[in-house]
């Protein structure tokens, strides 16, 4: 039964109507015997009008079969109704003229989304539908014929095929014996009584989610444009200082009808109002807060009656980089001194220098040309991570000083916990001030930048509802380099304990020479800043304790040029792979600036490194475990089903915006060299995490002759640009280059190196290039396509990467920037279902 039959019904409903109103109107002319007959008949159509069918009825169904679908401009009825009524499901104003089709509470005053098919594509408010196909696809289709979603049933129904609204908000596409599709499986920022929060399901809310690790914790994730970052449970405490455990794999978290939330990790929350026969929901909220809701009967309101995080300001990103929240008592952003926002309209993009940011180079200058600084102190203020090291026990004079002679640092904490610490900064993020907070944060500013006439931000409502208020700075008017007293309670018990200290550490230095001495290894001088900043950053392991967290290297993972990969697990349970290196180049020297280098490196789209190993002749680094194995695997093992044309763009698109990382947006430029589907690896959601970034050669941005040279050739054969041969100096585009190999071995799925004539002769680069000309020139990409996709790929998409990857083949000069292949990417991106191209 379709909607438009419900307009029949309704129609027919009227003509009853009109037949009643005729037939019980009597005139002045009727006789008595005529009234009498009138009245039978009024009653009769009277008792007939009680049994007709009612449009409210038809609109309260909560199973359809194929064929129904419900338009737009009728989203005053809803599509479907759970059989007890507690939940509808329907079109849902996203915005002015924006809709999507959405679950609710259906007793709630604010009908809040349960569910969303389409977050963040929302539909036209006119000519737009939602339909449940004979094909057994439910399709939410916009004004123009596209469609924006579709479940992953559409192409193998049947007839009997119904699609339901339960009794517990789950949307089921089902056949009398077997639920082929649920809402219950896609989860959008919601999770619902019995609804399961798996290892392949999270919630997501802009740039938070809330998810499961590969170490089996329930973890909340700021995953920003740039900078990835955990902050809950507590980032700084291992999982058992946490109450939770890593020694439960089956990663299933459970909101019950009494409001108890458990969780496989050992984590167990309860909402205050505990108890049975109350309706409530758990949600990622756009504040990156996770909270549980219940919903008040009477008044049909939501209240909070547990929240993951009881300060908000714990949220990391919240404010966007340079900025600062305040709890005050609703949440407030503020830019640091000296910085303005970026986008006025939406804190999420933070806030910029109103300076010029010093080049690193200056810092070799004479001291005489050096620049000057003066610190802004900022109260109760801290910005959490990004520490480029940490000293204890020391004076903020010194403390200061530290940051004021390194190039990296753009402010320093500093706070007195029975001793004097202190933590200079190498990325002003995930700002916070509170007054239980029990140090100050001083925002590094050039000496001559005028703070008087830099207006703080005014307070404004952003779109993502966060109000802004400025933040009133303290300026400490010091000359940089000066070692005067510290200004704090404390101040006279580390002037006289300086001395002391400053022999403690001569000590300290003079021992820790005799060590490295003694172990035959040396750190270069000029290097001694990087190393003091790497192992305050990476956990710094031993060759016995590497040696014992994989087996005596027993379990190999993967091995390249650059040396072998194993798995291994640390004392606390997580999982790493762990590289031994089998060459450096250079000696400790090179291995110790490339670790530098690594340890301000951090991106989405690339391996995290924990930490590494230098003794004697062992290098070895310590990443993250990436479980779902490397691109090669995926797209080159006929053995395997074909990776999905959705993974293969995501990791093309991922791939792209890691690689413009390093080259555009990095400290220092960093050229991968050996870009290939190897060291490409993949999360099991099919995200793309850039591996061997950190062995490559490093170069500042103005180098001379805009490229450096190269002792020998690096890279793979199949994937190293003509350049490498021609011994000259190298840029960025021999990894565009490679990037173009690879993204044209993403759509084909099969080794370019392997492509061979009719005749069994291996092809030429320029006879490929010449082939892929005449595909974007007829724009006949089919045949290019991996016939194992059977023509589920999207063709716009496809041949976007065919023309990219040509591009990538040309002339150094002529070949796009890393930037400009992520930005014409994303202009084709579509997270939602893509239209399949069926030859």
């Amino acid at each position: 039964m379709t909607f438009e039959i419900d307009r029949d019904h309704g129609r027919t409903h009227a003509l009853f109507i009109l037949a009643v109103d005729k037939a019980c109107t009597s005139t002045p002319s009727s006789s008595r015997g005529e009234m009498g007959s009138r009245y039978r008949t009024c009653l009769a159509f009277i008792l007939l009008l009680a049994v007709v069918p009612r449009p409210s009825v038809s609109a309260q169904q909560h199973t359809v079969g194929a064929g129904s679908s419900l338009s737009v401009e009728d989203r005053a009825r809803p599509f479907l109704t759970s059989p007890d009524g507690t939940f509808s499901c329907g079109f849902q104003e996203a915005g002015e003229n924006a809709f999507s089709f959405s679950i609710w509470y259906t007793g709630a005053a604010e009908k809040t989304a349960v569910w969303t098919a389409n977050p963040g594509a929302p539909v036209n408010g006119r000519g737009s539908r939602i339909s449940f196909r004979r094909d057994g696809g439910l399709a939410l289709d916009d004004a123009n014929g596209t469609t924006v979603w579709e479940s992953t049933t559409s192409g193998g129904g049947t007839a009997a095929l119904t699609i339901s609204l339960l009794e517990t908000g789950n949307l089921v596409i089902s056949d009398p014996s077997t639920t082929v599709w649920q809402s219950f499986d896609w989860p959008t920022d919601t999770l619902l009584p019995s609804q399961q929060l798996t290892k392949r399901t999270k919630l997501v809310a802009g740039y938070f989610s809330l998810y499961y690790d590969n170490d089996n914790v329930l973890r909340l994730l700021y995953d920003g444009p740039e900078i990835s970052s955990i902050y809950w449970p507590t980032p700084g405490n291992d999982p058992f200082k946490n109450g939770r455990t890593t020694y439960n794999s089956s990663r299933i978290g459970v909101l019950d009808d009494n409001g108890a939330f458990v969780s496989s990790d050992n984590l167990g929350v309860n909402a205050s109002d505990l108890g049975p026969g109350v309706k409530r929901r758990l949600a990622i909220d756009p504040d990156g807060n996770v909270r549980i809701y219940s919903l008040n009967a009477s008044t049909g309101g939501w209240t909070v009656t547990w929240a993951a995080l009881a300060q908000p300001c714990s949220v990391h990103g919240l404010c966007g980089p340079n900025a600062v929240c305040e709890y005050q008592p609703s949440l407030r952003c503020s830019c640091a001194p000296g910085y303005e926002m970026v986008d006025p309209r939406d804190w999420r993009k933070g806030c910029r220098p109103m300076f010029s940011v010093t080049n690193c180079s200056l810092q070799q200058a004479s001291p005489e040309q050096q620049p000057r600084y003066k610190f802004v102190k900022m109260p109760h203020t801290d910005f959490y991570g990004y520490d480029l090291w940490y000293y204890q026990s020391v004076t903020f004079q010194y403390c200061k000083k530290i940051c004021s002679e390194n190039c990296l640092c753009f402010g320093f904490s500093y706070r007195l916990q029975g001793q004097g610490v202190c933590y200079p900064k190498s990325l002003l993020f995930n700002g916070f001030t509170s007054s239980a907070f029990p140090g100050n944060i001083f925002i590094k500013l050039p000496m001559d930048f005028n703070t008087s006439s830099a207006s703080p931000a005014s307070a404004r409502r952003s779109t993502t509802g966060i109000a802004c208020d400025p933040t009133v700075p303290v300026i400490v008017k010091e000359s940089p380099g000066t070692l005067g007293r510290p200004r704090n309670g404390a101040e006279w018990p580390y002037l006289f304990a300086f001395a002391g200290v400053l022999g403690v550490l001569d000590l300290i230095f003079i021992a820790t020479g005799c060590w490295f001495l003694s172990s035959k290894q040396s750190i270069p001088s000029s290097l001694e800043a990087g190393y003091r900043m790497v192992t305050g950053q990476f956990r710094r392991f031993t060759y016995r304790e590497l040696k014992g967290a994989t087996g005596n290297f027993k379990e190999e993972l993967g091995r390249g040029g650059s040396g072998v990969v194993y798995r291994g697990v640390l004392d606390e349970g997580k999982v790493v792979a762990v590289k031994k290196l089998t060459s450096v180049a250079g000696g400790d020297e090179e291995f110790w600036a490339e670790m530098t280098v690594i340890a301000r490196i951090n991106h989405i789209n690339l391996v995290r490194i924990w930490g590494f190993c230098s003794q004697s002749r062992h290098k070895l680094l310590v990443y993250e475990y990436v479980e779902n194995e490397s691109l090669d695997r995926h797209l080159f093992d006929t053995d395997r089903a074909a990776l999905p044309w959705r993974a293969r763009y995501r990791i093309a698109l991922g791939t792209a915006r890691g690689l413009a990382y390093l080259h555009h947006e990095c400290l220092e430029w960093v050229i991968h060299c050996d870009v290939k589907p190897e060291n490409i690896l993949l999360t099991r959601e099919f995200d793309a995490k850039i591996a061997d970034f950190g062995l490559a050669k490093l170069s500042k941005r103005d180098g001379a002759g805009g490229g450096f040279q190269l002792s020998h050739m690096r890279g793979t054969t199949g994937y190293m640009a003509p350049e490498w041969a021609l011994n000259v100096p190298v840029d960025a585009k021999v990894d565009v280059y490679s990037y173009g190999i690879v993204l044209l071995e993403i759509v084909m799925g099969s080794r370019i190196s392997d492509q061979t004539t009719a005749g069994g002769e291996r092809l030429e680069m320029s006879q490929i290039a010449r082939a892929l000309r005449q595909v974007v020139a007829s724009g006949d990409i089919v045949p290019l396509v991996d016939g194992r996709l059977q023509g589920n790929f999207n063709p716009r998409q496809a041949l976007e990467m065919v023309r990219i990857s040509l591009s990538c083949m040309e002339e150094r000069s002529s070949r796009p920037t890393m930037d400009d292949i992520a930005q014409a990417l994303t202009a084709c991106d579509d997270e939602d279902e893509h239209p399949a191209y069926r030859s």
